[in-house]
C-alpha cells in the first residue's frame, strides 16, 4: 500500500542532505498522501546519510535504491526504530542530536550509558560553551583582520620600495673587487668587471643577461603604463576568509551525546573530537555520527582520554618556534570532562591541552560522597588534596577542593584559572574556568587559598589563608601586595562558641566562583533559544540567578592598589552559607521563619542572599556572635527551650549560656549552685560589667579623636549595631523587612523528577 504513495511522493522532490528525522511531520504527510494507517510505516534505502527532514527524506530517496535494506526507519506510534545491519535501535532525541539505543536490553545490562537526569548538565555547557565561544571566535576575528591588515601594509610598503627602485632614485652604490678596483652600480644593478675569470673579456655576455634581468621589470612596466586610472583604483578581490578555528574534545565521550549536540546547536564549532577507551563506545559512536550526517565535523578518537592529551601536549613541545616557544596548534579551545565518578586523574593533562589564553574547561565530578562527605576523608584527600567538611555547608566546601586540585595543577606550569560559574548539582558538581598562562596570578594562589576550622556542633567556622597577602608601600608612591607567611591559627581547638572540638578542612580554593558577566551573558541568551531544543531552560534560569546574587562583595582595600593587581587578589570574604533549620535543632528550638530571621540580620545592618547549593540556606556577611545572638533572641522571645533536657556536652549548653548558672555533678548532671559560689560568680560579673563600662567611657571620650584619624565607618558601626541589638524584636515588621521581593517566579532548585533517580549506573562495555 505505501509504495505507490512513496514513489509518487519521491517523484515530487529532488537530490538533498538532512539533518533531522520528524516523525510528526512525517505522519502529517502521510496523512496527506491518505494512508489509512500512518503509524506503522516502514522506509528503505541504501545511501542514508543521517536522520532527515520530511520533505528532504522524500527529495533524498528519489535517488536511493530501494531493493537493498541497509537502513528501515519503522514508526510504532511515538517511538521510532531504526534497523542498521539487521540490529535494531531506538532513538532517543535531545537537543537537535538524536542517538540510537538497543531497541532491547540484554542480561548484560545497560550497553550505550545515557542518563536523561543529565539533560540539565548539557543543556548548560552547550549555552555556556556557545556564550564562550562566540566571544572567543569574535576576538580571533578582530585578531586575524588586525593581522591581515598589517600583512596588506607590509605588502603595499614593498610594493613602493619596488616601485622607487625601478624608478631609480636609489642613490648610487660604490662595491671594490678582489683586484682593487672600483665598480660602480645603480639602482641596485652591479656592473661586471672588464674581464672574466679566465680573462676573457664579458662585453658579449653583458647584453644577454641585461635583457634576462630586465625583461621582466621592463613587462611589468609596461603593464602599468598600460593600465587606466580606474582599472589601478579598483581594490584587487580578496579571497574569502575561512571561519576562524574553534574545536572542542569531549575526552569521555561515551554515546557521543554531548560531541554531536556541540557540532548540530554551536554554528561556530569547526571539529569536535570525540573520544572514548572502549571499542563498544566507538562503535556507537560512528553509528550516531553517521546517523545525525556529521562526518564532516565530528572525529572519533578510539584512545585513553589522559594518553590523548598528554600525545597533543608532546606534540606541541616538540614544535617549538625560533624563539624557543612551544606550538600551540594542538591545544583546544574547549575540553569537556564528563566522567563516571571523579575527574581528578585528568586534571593535569586538560589543563595543559586547552589553550593557555583563556581556553575553557568543563569539568564534571560525581563522586560527591568523597568530596562532599566526610565518611572518605583520606579519598578525598588523595583525589583532591584537601579533605573535606561534616556539615550541610559540605557541597560548598566540595566546590571549593575540585578548584583548589585545578589550581594546583595548573599552577606548577604557570597557568591560573579563572572560575566562570561552579555548581553543585543534584548528584554532581559541575565547573566552568577559563586557563590562562601567567606568572602574576600564579604568584596570588597561596592568597587564594584556604584552611577552614568547622565546629561539627554549632556549624560555625574560622578561615585562614595558607599565605598571608596584604597591601605594603613602595620606596616612591603608592602600594603593592607583599605576600608572606601566615600567622597562626584564628581560633582554639576548641570553638568558642559552644565548645566542640574544631575539625580542619581544606586547603581550598578562597577566591570567588563565579563570574557575574558570564553567567549574564548565558541569562541574556536564554530569551532567545528554542525551548523545545533546551527543555531545562526555567531551572537554568532559576540555577543562574541564584548563583548570581549568591556573592556578597568583600571590603575593597584603601590602598592605591593596581586594579589589575586588586582583582588577582580578590577572594570571597564570606564563602559559606548557614541554615536556620540547623541552627535550631542545635539549639533543641524550633525554627524561626526564613523571613523573620533575614529580618533580624537585616535590621542589624548586614546583608543576606541565599545559596544555590540547598533551599532554605542563608548566606550573610554577619560574623557568627551575631548569628548566634539572633537565634539566642528567637529563644528568648517567640520559642523557650526546656532547659533541664540539655545538659553539659550538648552545644545548646554553652550556647545559651547554662555554663554560667550550673556546675556539674559526679555523673556529668546539671545542678543549681552553691549559694556562696553563685555570689562570687555574680560579684565576678559586676565587677567586669562595672570594667566593661568604664572602658566603653574611656572609648566614647577617644570617639572625637579617632573620627578625626578616619576610623569614623567602624565606629558609628560598633556603636549601631550594638544598639540595634536592643530594638530586634520578632514581629510582622521584620519578616516584611526579611521578605523577598521577587519580580517572578523561578526554578531555583530541583524537585525529584522521577523515582530512583540518580548517577545510574555504569555501562556495560568492552
Amino acid at each position: 500500500m505505501l509504495k505507490p504513495y512513496l514513489q509518487g511522493a519521491i517523484r515530487q522532490g529532488t537530490r538533498a542532505a538532512s539533518r533531522q528525522f520528524c516523525t510528526q511531520s512525517l505522519s502529517l504527510r502521510l496523512q496527506s498522501l491518505r494512508l489509512k494507517d500512518p503509524s506503522s510505516i516502514s522506509l528503505t534505502h541504501t545511501a542514508y546519510r543521517g536522520s532527515i527532514n520530511t520533505s528532504q527524506l522524500i527529495r533524498f530517496c528519489s535517488s536511493c535504491s530501494t531493493t537493498d535494506s541497509d537502513i528501515t526507519v519503522t514508526m510504532t506510534g511515538k517511538e521510532q526504530i531504526f534497523t542498521y545491519d539487521g540490529k535494531d535501535y531506538k532513538g532517543v532525541t535531545e537537543g537537535k542530536a538524536t542517538i540510537l539505543v538497543p531497541a532491547e536490553v540484554n542480561d548484560k545490562g545497560q550497553q550505550v550509558f545515557y542518563n536523561p537526569i543529565q539533560q540539565f548538565n548539557r543543556d548548560l555547557s552547550a549555552l555556556a560553551i556557545r556564550v564562550y565561544g562566540e566571544e572567543v571566535v569574535e576576538r580571533k576575528a578582530a585578531q586575524a583582520a588586525k593581522a591581515a591588515e598589517a600583512a596588506a601594509k607590509r605588502k603595499d610598503k614593498k610594493r613602493r620600495r619596488a616601485a622607487a627602485d625601478e624608478g631609480g632614485n636609489r642613490p648610487v652604490k660604490v662595491q671594490v673587487t678582489d683586484d682593487g678596483k672600483a665598480a660602480e652600480a645603480t639602482n641596485g644593478s652591479e656592473t661586471q668587471p672588464e674581464n672574466g675569470v679566465n680573462g676573457t673579456s664579458t662585453e658579449a655576455q653583458e647584453p644577454q643577461a641585461t635583457s634576462t634581468v630586465a625583461e621582466v621589470p621592463a613587462k611589468a612596466t609596461e603593464a602599468k603604463e598600460g593600465q587606466t586610472e580606474g582599472e589601478d583604483a579598483k581594490a584587487v578581490p580578496e579571497k574569502e576568509t575561512a571561519p576562524p578555528r574553534f574545536t572542542i574534545l569531549d575526552a569521555l565521550s561515551a554515546s557521543g551525546l554531548r560531541a554531536l549536540r556541540y557540532s548540530h546547536e554551536l554554528p561556530f564549532v569547526t571539529s569536535v573530537t570525540a573520544n572514548d577507551l572502549t571499542k563498544s563506545a566507538i562503535e556507537s559512536m560512528k553509528l550516531n555520527i553517521k546517523h545525525n550526517g556529521l562526518e564532516d565535523k565530528v572525529v572519533t578518537s578510539h584512545d585513553d582520554a589522559i594518553a590523548h592529551m598528554y600525545r597533543r601536549i608532546a606534540d606541541d613541545l616538540s614544535n617549538r618556534d625560533r624563539f624557543g616557544n612551544p606550538s600551540k596548534e594542538n591545544r583546544y579551545d574547549a575540553i569537556d570532562l564528563d566522567p563516571y565518578g571523579t575527574a581528578a586523574p585528568f586534571l593535569d593533562a586538560a589543563i595543559q591541552a586547552v589553550r593557555d589564553d583563556g581556553g575553557l574547561l568543563a569539568v564534571t565530578c560525581t563522586d560527591g560522597s568523597h568530596w562532599a562527605g566526610h565518611c572518605y576523608a583520606e579519598k578525598c584527600f588523595s583525589l583532591y588534596g584537601g579533605a573535606p567538611v561534616k556539615g550541610l555547608h559540605s557541597h560548598e566546601v566540595g566546590i571549593r577542593l575540585i578548584l583548589h586540585a585545578l589550581a594546583s595543577a595548573g599552577s606548577k606550569y604557570g597557568l591560573t584559572i579563572e572560575p566562570q560559574l561552579s555548581l553543585s548539582i543534584d548528584f554532581y558538581c559541575r565547573v566552568f574556568v577559563k586557563v590562562r598562562k601567567s606568572k602574576d596570578a600564579v604568584n596570588y594562589q597561596g592568597g587564594k587559598t584556604m584552611i577552614m576550622y568547622n565546629c561539627p556542633g554549632c556549624s560555625a567556622w574560622e578561615t585562614q589563608p595558607m599565605v598571608r597577602t596584604r597591601a605594603a608601600p613602595k620606596k616612591k608612591e603608592g602600594y603593592f601586595y607583599k605576600h608572606g607567611l601566615s600567622q597562626g591559627p584564628p581560633t582554639d581547638s576548641h570553638c568558642r562558641h559552644c565548645g566542640s572540638s574544631m575539625h580542619i578542612a581544606g586547603p581550598m580554593y578562597s577566591g570567588p566562583l563565579h563570574d557575574p558577566e558570564f553567567i549574564q551573558r548565558i541569562l541574556d541568551v536564554l530569551p532567545t533559544v528554542d525551548k523545545s531544543v533546551y527543555q531545562t531552560t526555567s531551572r537554568i534560569e532559576g540555577m543562574l540567578q541564584t548563583a548570581l546574587e549568591e556573592y556578597l562583595p568583600g571590603p575593597e582595600p584603601a590602598e592605591d592598589l593596581d586594579p589589575k593587581d586588586k582583582e588577582l587578589a580578590r577572594v570571597d570574604h564570606y564563602p559559606f552559607f548557614v541554615m536556620p533549620s540547623r541552627l535550631a535543632g542545635t539549639l533543641s528550638t524550633q525554627q524561626p521563619p526564613d523571613d523573620m530571621f533575614r529580618g533580624a540580620l537585616k535590621h542589624l545592618g548586614y546583608r543576606v542572599t541565599r545559596s544555590h547549593c540547598r533551599p532554605g540556606s542563608v548566606k550573610t556577611d554577619a560574623p557568627w556572635d551575631t548569628i548566634w545572638f539572633v537565634m539566642q533572641e528567637w529563644v528568648r522571645q517567640k520559642a523557650p527551650v526546656r532547659t533541664e533536657k540539655i545538659n553539659s556536652q550538648m552545644p545548646a549548653y554553652k550556647l545559651l549560656g547554662l555554663d554560667k548558672t550550673d556546675n556539674l555533678d559526679t555523673n556529668g548532671n546539671a545542678t543549681e549552685v552553691k549559694k556562696a559560689d553563685a555570689t562570687v560568680e555574680v560579684a565576678a560579673e559586676v565587677e567586669e560589667e562595672a570594667a566593661k563600662e568604664e572602658e566603653e567611657e574611656e572609648e566614647e571620650k577617644t570617639t572625637d579623636v579617632e573620627m578625626k584619624d578616619g576610623s569614623e565607618d567602624k565606629v558609628e558601626q560598633k556603636l549601631s549595631e550594638e544598639a540595634l541589638r536592643k530594638t530586634l524584636v520578632f514581629d510582622e515588621n521584620l519578616a516584611k523587612l526579611g521578605k523577598r521581593r521577587e519580580q517572578r517566579k523561578l526554578v531555583r532548585y530541583q524537585m525529584n523528577p522521577r523515582e530512583n533517580w540518580g548517577p545510574m549506573t555504569r555501562a556495560k562495555g568492552a
